[in-house]
C-alpha cells in the first residue's frame, strides 16, 4: 500500500501497512532558527515564506526531518475576499507601533519586532453600507478564484502517492477575520438580519466555488475547512448560532462532496472544540484536526467514546515535547500508541512547529514513528 491507501485505509478503520507520518508545517522563525543552526538551507527558509504549506521548501524541510506531507497541503481556491483589500498603514504611534487595514479589512496594530496576533482594533465593516459597497462585492464567485492550469493537470493524473485535499473554506473563521470577535458577537445582536445575510453569503461563496472545482476535477481524497473559532475555554461563537446559520451550509457542502465520493471531511479548529463537534458531525464533517492538546489536555479518547466511530481524528500529538529531550519524545509516542489502537486516528503535532522545537528531536520523533 502506498501513503494514499494507508491513510484512506486508516480514517476508514481498515487494515493498513504503515502508518503515515504527518505534519502541519512550521512557524517561519522555526525554519530562520533552523537555518542559523544549519539544518535547514537559509534559501529553504526563505522559500517557505512565500510558497508555505506543500511549496519545494516545505517538501524538502519534510525529507529532511522525516515526515511524509503535510496536511494542511490542500489545493485552495480563494473562497474569500477577492480581489483583497489592499494592505495600508494608516498610522505610526509614537512607540513606533503600526496601525494597518489589512487584507480583509481589519484595523490591527503591529509592534515590528514582535511575533503574535496583532491587536484587532477595529472594521471596515461599519454597517450594511459599508457591507454592500466594499464587502459584498468581494464575496462573489467568479472563475479568477480557481487555478484552472493546476486543476487540469491535477485532473490528469492517474496515480499519485499522497492523498490530496480540496479546500472548502470557511464560513464562521471567515467572518471574525472581518469583523473581530467582539464586533461579530455584537452584529448578532444588532443586527441579525446582516449577520444572517454575511454567513449565507460566504456559505454561498464556499459551495459555489467548491462545485465549480469538482466539475472540473474530481481527482481528490478527502475536503477540508478552516475555522478557528475556538480558544482554551470553548467557542468564540454561540453554538446554537453556529448550528443554526453555518450548520445548512456545512450540509450542503457535505453533500456536494459527497456526491464527487469524498467521504472523509476534516476541520481544521485550534482551541477547546467540544462544543461545536456535535454539530460538525451532523453536518457531514468527521475528522478533526489539528486536536490541539492545549492546557484543556484534547485527545481523539473522549470523543471517541462519546461519538463512536464515527469521528476521526489528524493530530493530537503535543508539539511542546520537541523542546525538551527524547525521554519527553518516547513519553509522548507511547501515548500515541494508545489513540492509535483506536482506529480512525493518525498523529499529527498539534499545530505548526514552534521556534523552541529542536531539530535533532523532530527527526528523532519521525524515526520512532516509523518504527511502528
Amino acid at each position: 500500500m502506498n501513503l494514499r491507501e494507508n491513510v484512506k485505509a486508516i480514517l476508514h478503520y481498515e487494515d493498513y501497512d504503515q502508518m503515515p507520518i504527518i505534519c502541519f508545517g512550521y512557524w517561519h522563525e522555526t525554519l530562520d532558527k533552523w537555518a542559523d543552526e544549519g539544518h535547514v538551507t537559509r534559501e529553504e527558509a526563505e522559500e517557505y515564506r512565500i510558497t508555505g504549506d506543500n511549496g519545494e521548501a516545505d517538501k524538502s524541510v519534510m525529507k529532511k526531518l522525516g515526515f511524509d506531507f503535510n496536511w494542511n497541503a490542500v489545493y485552495r481556491p480563494r473562497t474569500f475576499i477577492f480581489p483583497p483589500f489592499e494592505r495600508e498603514i494608516l498610522e505610526k504611534t509614537s512607540e513606533g507601533a503600526l496601525i494597518i487595514r489589512d487584507e480583509a479589512g481589519m484595523l490591527i496594530k503591529e509592534i515590528p519586532g514582535v511575533v503574535s496576533i496583532p491587536m484587532q482594533l477595529g472594521t471596515s465593516l461599519t454597517g450594511r453600507d459599508a457591507w454592500e459597497q466594499l464587502y459584498l462585492p468581494r464575496l462573489q464567485y467568479c472563475e479568477e478564484r480557481l487555478d484552472i492550469s493546476l486543476l487540469d493537470q491535477m485532473a490528469g493524473e492517474e496515480e499519485r502517492d499522497v492523498p490530496r485535499g480540496l479546500f472548502l473554506g470557511s464560513l464562521m473563521g471567515e467572518m471574525r477575520n472581518i469583523l473581530g470577535v467582539e464586533e461579530m458577537s455584537y452584529l448578532y445582536l444588532d443586527d441579525e438580519e446582516l449577520y444572517r445575510e454575511i454567513v449565507d453569503t460566504i456559505g454561498g461563496l464556499c459551495y459555489s466555488t467548491a462545485k465549480a472545482v469538482l466539475e472540473r476535477c474530481r481527482n481528490f481524497d478527502f475536503a477540508h475547512y478552516w475555522e478557528d473559532i475556538c480558544f482554551k475555554n470553548g467557542p468564540l461563537v454561540v453554538p446554537d448560532n453556529f448550528s443554526e446559520y453555518a450548520g445548512k451550509w456545512y450540509r450542503r457542502l457535505s453533500d456536494l462532496v459527497n456526491s464527487y465520493g469524498i467521504d472523509i471531511i476534516s476541520v481544521d479548529c485550534d482551541g477547546k472544540i467540544d462544543a461545536l463537534l456535535p454539530i460538525w458531525l451532523e453536518n457531514g464533517v468527521n475528522t478533526m484536526f489539528p486536536i490541539e492538546v492545549g492546557t484543556w489536555d484534547a485527545s481523539i479518547r473522549p470523543w471517541r467514546e462519546q461519538y463512536g466511530t464515527q469521528i476521526r481524528g489528524v493530530g493530537g500529538m503535543n508539539k511542546n515535547v520537541f523542546a525538551r529531550d527524547k525521554a519527553s519524545v518516547d513519553a509522548e509516542i507511547e501515548r500515541l500508541r494508545g489513540l492509535i489502537a483506536l482506529g480512525g486516528y493518525i498523529p499529527c503535532p498539534d499545530h505548526r512547529i514552534a521556534p523552541d522545537a529542536k531539530f535533532e528531536l523532530v527527526q528523532y520523533y519521525c524515526e520512532r514513528m516509523r518504527e511502528g
